[in-house]
């Protein structure tokens, strides 16, 4: 079992907004992107980041966005697409997704039309 699976998604959402905002892009695409993969609203990403919910629960409680299977490319020198551990490709699709849009990809992209 990988450490991500059990730390907490608030402890690295953090980063992920000062990587995209370095970039020149907003908490709110952060968000948006992030909405977007899991199927929470609003309220119920903040309930995650307040209450300090794991990687693990946070992703079991996640309705995943069924184009997530169209992420593809290398995060950390791996490939999202051939991660086996469900749990690890589902971080890994996050992960992805924050990169792009650092990257300065248009949201219409990143989001997978």
């Amino acid at each position: 079992m990988s450490r991500i699976f059990t730390t907490s998604v608030a402890s690295v959402y953090p980063h992920y907004v000062n990587k995209v905002e370095r970039k020149g892009r907003t908490v709110q695409e952060l968000d948006e992107v992030i909405l977007w993969l899991t199927g929470f609203d609003e309220s119920e990403l903040r309930l995650h980041l307040s209450s300090g919910t794991t990687f693990e629960d946070f992703f079991a409680a996640a309705r995943l966005n069924p184009k997530a299977s169209s992420i593809t490319g290398a995060v950390c020198g791996v490939r999202v697409q051939d991660v086996e551990d469900p749990l690890m490709q589902k971080i890994r699709y996050m992960d992805k997704l924050v990169d792009e849009l650092a990257k300065g990809r248009p949201m219409e992209k990143v989001l997978r039309p």
